[in-house]
C-alpha cells in the first residue's frame, strides 16, 4: 500500500506543505506551497502571526488535495513557544516569539525558587533565556495568561484549528522544560513550585498517535470530501527531522541545520547528570522511546542576520567568497547569547572577534567565513561533548536541515569533527513526519532502522571526508572554550 500525506514542516523563517508518497518501496517528496514566516513586532512585544501560518496550512493542503489523494496530515514546528486559549476556545492574542526580550533575566529569577540541578535532574533540559518554563514565569500575573483556560504548543494549537482535538505531543513538550524525562510525563510538581496550574497543559500524546481528522469546515476550506486523518508525529521539527537521519547503524551524530544548529546523538535514555547540566546538553524526546542528547547552538541565524543587514545579496556569490577567505583567522562563540536578538549581526560578530583576541574581519567574505569557521567549531564541539558525555560511538556525522546544501560549512563540519559527513536530505523534518504518519497508517511498518532504510534508499546524500589542520582547529577550540568561561 502506497499513501500520499501532507507533511508541514514550520521553520523559523518559512513554513511548507509537502506532498509525500510513502510505500514499502520508498519516499518521494514534493513541495507545494512555501510562504514566509518571521516575527512581527508590535509595541515592545515580538509576536507570531500564527494566523497567517494557518492561512498558509490551508492553502498548503488545498493545493496538495488537487494533485492527488490526501491520506493523512501531520504538522512539526519549532519547540517552546505556544498560544493560550480562553475558556470559549478563542486564542489570547498572537504567540510571542521566542526571541522576544521578555524573559530577559528571568531564568535567573526561576533558579532561585527551583535551583538549576534540580530543573535539569527533572526536564533534563538546558538552560535556553526561552523555554516555556521561563516564558511562562515571564507571564506570571498577566490578564492573558490568568484567562487563560489551556495552553497548546504551536504544533499543537494549529493542529486543534484543524480537528478541534487538544493534545500535546511529548518531543515538543519535551522542550518546555516542564516534562519529567524520564517518565515522559508531565512534572506537576515542578508546576506546582513554579505557580504554574497543571490544568493548563493537555493530556500527552506520543508521536504516531492519530489525534483526530479534519473538522467538516476544513475539509470544505481544502476540498475533500471524506474523512482525513491528523497524525501527531514528531512534531517539534528536530525530532522529525531525526527520524529522516538516513542513518545505517546507530554509531553516528547527528546536526539538524537551520537557523539553529542542534547537534548531539542519539539514546535509549536519558542522562540527567551535573556533568551534562554543566555542558548544557538536553535531553529532548524523541520518536519510539528515543532521547536526542543534543546541545542547541545559533545556526545559520548569523548568517542570515548578516545577509539581511548587508539588503539580501544572493547567497551564492558570498559563500564562493568566503571559500577563498583563509580558515580560522577568526572564529567567535556561536553560543553566545549576545547574538539571539535580531539586529545589527555584523557589528556583534566583529566585537565578539575583538573580545576573544582576534582582528576584526575586514570584509564581508572574511565575516561570513568566520561565521561558518565558527559553526563548524560549535558542532565539533558538541559531538565530542555529545560522545565524552553518554560514552555512545560515534564513526559519522550526519548534517540534516537547510545546512546541508553549504558545501562549505559541510566540509569545515568535517574538518573540524575529524569525521566524515554524510550530508541530506534538506528536507529531513518532511520526510520524518511523512514517514510516522505513513507508519500510523499502515503503509509501512518496522521502528526506526527500517524507517531510515526506506529513506536510504530514496535519497541521494553527498560525503565529505575530514581534511585539513586539525591542530588548527584544536587552537581555535582551545580559545573558544577560553572566551566561553570568561563569559566573552
Amino acid at each position: 500500500m502506497t499513501v500520499r500525506v501532507a507533511a508541514v514542516d514550520l521553520g523559523a523563517s518559512s513554513g511548507r506543505v509537502m506532498a509525500v508518497e510513502v510505500g514499502p518501496g520508498g519516499v518521494a517528496l514534493s513541495e507545494v506551497h512555501r510562504f514566509p514566516n518571521g516575527p512581527v513586532q508590535v509595541g515592545p512585544t515580538l509576536h507570531w502571526d500564527v494566523l497567517g501560518l494557518h492561512q498558509g496550512i490551508l492553502t498548503g493542503l488545498r493545493r496538495t488535495a488537487h494533485g492527488g489523494p490526501l491520506d493523512a496530515v501531520g504538522i512539526d514546528s519549532w519547540a517552546v513557544d505556544y498560544g493560550l486559549l480562553d475558556a470559549t476556545g478563542a486564542l489570547l492574542g498572537n504567540p510571542v516569539h521566542y526571541r522576544d526580550a521578555r524573559t530577559d533575566g528571568v531564568a535567573a529569577r526561576v533558579h532561585e525558587r527551583v535551583p538549576a540541578e534540580v530543573l535539569y535532574g527533572t526536564a533534563g533540559v538546558q538552560v535556553l533565556p526561552f523555554n516555556t518554563v521561563y516564558q511562562l514565569v515571564a507571564a506570571t500575573g498577566t490578564p492573558q495568561l490568568a484567562a487563560a483556560e489551556q495552553l497548546l504548543l504551536i504544533p499543537d494549537l494549529l493542529t486543534h484549528w484543524l480537528t478541534g482535538a487538544r493534545v500535546a505531543e511529548v518531543t515538543n513538550a519535551s522542550t518546555t522544560g516542564l516534562l519529567d524525562a524520564r517518565s515522559r510525563a508531565w512534572a506537576t510538581t515542578l508546576m506546582g513550585r513554579l505557580g504554574l496550574d497543571p490544568v493548563l497543559f493537555a493530556p500527552l500524546v506520543e508521536a504516531g498517535t492519530v489525534v483526530g481528522g479534519l473538522t467538516a469546515p476544513v475539509r470544505a476550506e481544502v476540498g475533500v470530501d471524506r474523512p482525513v486523518p491528523v497524525v501527531a508525529v514528531g512534531s517539534h521539527d528536530t525530532a522529525s527531522a531525526v527520524v529522516g537521519v538516513p542513518a545505517a547503524t546507530d554509531r553516528y551524530a547527528y546536526i539538524a541545520t537551520g537557523t539553529w544548529s542542534l547537534a548531539g546523538v542519539e539514546l535509549r535514555a536519558p542522562l540527567t547528570s551535573e556533568e551534562g547540566r554543566a555542558a548544557n546538553f538536553s535531553n529532548e524526546l524523541g520518536v519510539d522511546g528515543t532521547v536526542r542528547y543534543l546541545r542547541n547552538v545559533m545556526g545559520l541565524w548569523l548568517l542570515q542576520e548578516c545577509l539581511r543587514s548587508w539588503g539580501d545579496p544572493a547567497l551564492g556569490p558570498v559563500l564562493a567568497a568566503a571559500t577563498q577567505e583563509p580558515g580560522l583567522a577568526a572564529v567567535v562563540d556561536a553560543g553566545d547569547p549576545g547574538f539571539l536578538a535580531p539586529g545589527d549581526m555584523p557589528a556583534r560578530i566583529r566585537a565578539a572577534c575583538v573580545r576573544a583576541g582576534y582582528p576584526e574581519p575586514a570584509s564581508r567574505p572574511a565575516l561570513v567565513r568566520c561565521i561558518l569557521d565558527s559553526l563548524a567549531l560549535a558542532h565539533r564541539r558538541a559531538v565530542r561533548d555529545a560522545v565524552r558525555l553518554s560514552g555512545h560511538e560515534v564513526e559519522i556525522v550526519h548534517v540534516v536541515g537547510g545546512g546541508a546544501l553549504n558545501t562549505l560549512l559541510c566540509r569545515l563540519t568535517a574538518d573540524a569533527c575529524g569525521l566524515p559527513v554524510l550530508a541530506g536530505p534538506v528536507e529531513a523534518a518532511a520526510y520524518g513526519n511523512a514517514l510516522v504518519q505513513a507508519r500510523a497508517l499502515g503503509a509501512v511498518a518496522g521502528g526506526l532502522p527500517e524507517l531510515r532504510a526506506l529513506l536510504r534508499a530514496s535519497v541521494e546524500l553527498a560525503r565529505y571526508e575530514p581534511g585539513g589542520d586539525s591542530a588548527a582547529w584544536d587552537r581555535a577550540e582551545e580559545i573558544a572554550r577560553g572566551v566561553s568561561r570568561c563569559g566573552g
